[in-house]
């Protein structure tokens, strides 16, 4: 069956033919790993993550890349303000390098709780700094950029193009730019290529133009490129991201190249909060090592892909509530599936399966066509509920399901609801388990907390001993304590 997605760039649902027969190149925008991940940033990681699952489960060979931002994106998301990792660096008083290790574990341990595959390939921007200097230098030769006190900045002007993923013209940005921009651009919509470092900065390279680093945008045309190449199949990200940071990518890279850069752009959608888009600005985020104190990883994972990935998702207990109880049905038609067949596992073959006594050919063709739509989860998970109705009504009546049958029909569950979407954990993650753990970690925790405000050290001491040999790292911080987990 023909997969179809929609297409950012062109503004409609395309039948996705690879560069590379049998092969997907796709780069997603990783995280600017300054603090704790938050919902947002699940929503994102596990709609991609169940794009490449299901690229993978029809036969495709991926390689899936997704960066670590951990130089050069700004407060303001464009060419002002403070190195986002910097800034909070000196807020804790500590080198910036150490914000990135700390918030880059946290990152994969967050997505590791998730079922969030490892992309592939996790390049860092500080470590690619050589070719970024490189790819600079190209843009000045070609004309496409200039110097100016330090700064390199990319002239819009010269991109016939830009504005095009995002439907903005060029006339309207010069228009509505800001009138604090740097004077020693040539046009108010430039931007940065490579920033020089004031006094004081601490993340710095040399350069053709001075100390300096790159610009955020630059990061991602270099990575990517280095890793799929000039042109490849599909880029993703957060649509808060369409512009100007995927925007500016396009520019600066077709004009390196002169060859399209990307030829499917997809743009996940964002959390809000009765309403509001989710965000650590407006301090209306949940960091999702709060949110796994009170639900199971699962069960946010369910929450989140009951949502299409380009509809926006509202962050709220009583729906996550809601997906836990709808969660629990389909776990408990597993169990007792699991218990009738036994522990030998079936061999599935999707290219015959049964009509009766529950019709598998019919929900697995639903399930198979609602994933080939633009990745519609949603209509996946409800064709698969259909399905547990059949299930269980043969459960609860007077005829006894059969052993292999049983084993056919846990094999279909475990193979789309478990390593395709995720939503059904595997053998070594149970949810319930992790769900004790982090509640008896955090009451220990709170234990020591007392301990402390009582100064009886001893015992406080002991409580963070004894959870460091047991693989649980406390970390204090201004906000309070939190832990990981060293496997």
């Amino acid at each position: 069956m023909a997969i179809f997605l929609y297409n950012s760039l062109t503004r409609q649902k395309e039948k996705f033919v690879p560069l590379q027969e049998g092969r997907v190149g796709m780069y997603v925008c990783g995280p600017t790993v300054y603090n704790h991940s938050h919902i947002g940033h699940a929503k994102s990681y596990v709609s991609f993550d169940v794009i490449v699952k299901f690229f993978r489960f029809v036969g495709y060979k991926v390689l899936y890349v997704q960066n670590i931002t951990d130089v050069g994106h700004l407060t303001d998301n464009a060419d002002e303000g403070e190195d986002k990792i910097e800034k909070q660096a000196r807020l804790d008083r500590v080198e910036p390098m150490e914000i990135v290790e700390t918030y880059m574990r946290s990152y994969f341990e967050d997505m590791d709780r998730l079922g969030v595959e490892r992309p592939n390939i996790s390049p860092r921007a500080a470590g690619h700094i050589v070719e970024q200097i490189e790819m600079v230098k190209q843009l000045i030769a070609k004309g496409y950029a200039y110097e100016a006190d330090g700064n390199v900045y990319y002239d819009v002007t010269k991109f016939p193009n830009y504005g095009r993923l995002s439907g903005k013209r060029l006339d309207d940005l010069v228009a509505g730019a800001r009138v604090d921009v740097r004077s020693e651009k040539r046009n108010p919509a430039d931007f940065a290529l490579w920033k020089k470092a004031e006094a004081g900065h601490l993340m710095k390279w040399q350069s053709p133009w001075g100390e300096g680093f790159p610009g955020w945008h630059l990061e991602c045309s270099t990575m990517s490129m280095k890793y799929l190449g000039e042109t490849f199949d599909i880029h993703g990200g957060g649509i808060e991201n369409q512009f100007p940071h995927h925007e500016c990518e396009i520019a600066q890279s077709e004009a390196v190249t002169g060859k399209q850069f990307v030829r499917y752009w997809l743009h996940n959608n964002m959390v809000t909060v009765d309403g509001v888009k989710m965000s650590k600005s407006l301090g209306n985020f949940v960091s999702l090592k709060d949110a796994f104190k009170k639900y199971d990883p699962v069960t946010l994972r369910f929450f989140i892909l009951q949502s299409h990935y380009r509809s926006p998702l509202d962050y709220s207990d009583e729906a996550i509530e809601g997906a836990g109880k709808g969660l629990e049905r389909l776990k408990n038609v597993v169990r007792q599936l699991k218990s009738i067949a036994g522990e030998k596992e079936v061999e599935i073959n999707f290219d015959n399966l049964p009509e009766e006594p529950v019709n598998l050919r019919r929900y697995y063709n639903e399930w198979l066509a609602s994933m080939s739509d633009d990745f519609n989860t949603p209509a996946a998970i409800a064709s698969l509920f259909e399905m547990l109705k059949d299930v269980n009504s043969l459960l609860s009546s007077t005829i006894s399901l059969s052993k292999e049958f049983a084993g056919l029909v846990y094999a279909f569950i475990k193979k789309l609801a478990g390593d395709v979407l995720g939503i059904i954990p595997s053998e070594d993650h149970n949810g319930a388990d992790e769900k004790l753990e982090a509640d008896l970690v955090n009451l220990l925790i709170k234990m020591r907390a007392d301990a402390r405000q009582n100064k009886d050290f001893k015992l406080a001491d002991m409580i963070r001993t004894e959870l460091q040999n047991m693989g649980v790292v406390l970390e204090d911080k201004k906000d309070g304590t939190s832990y990981r987990v060293v496997k």
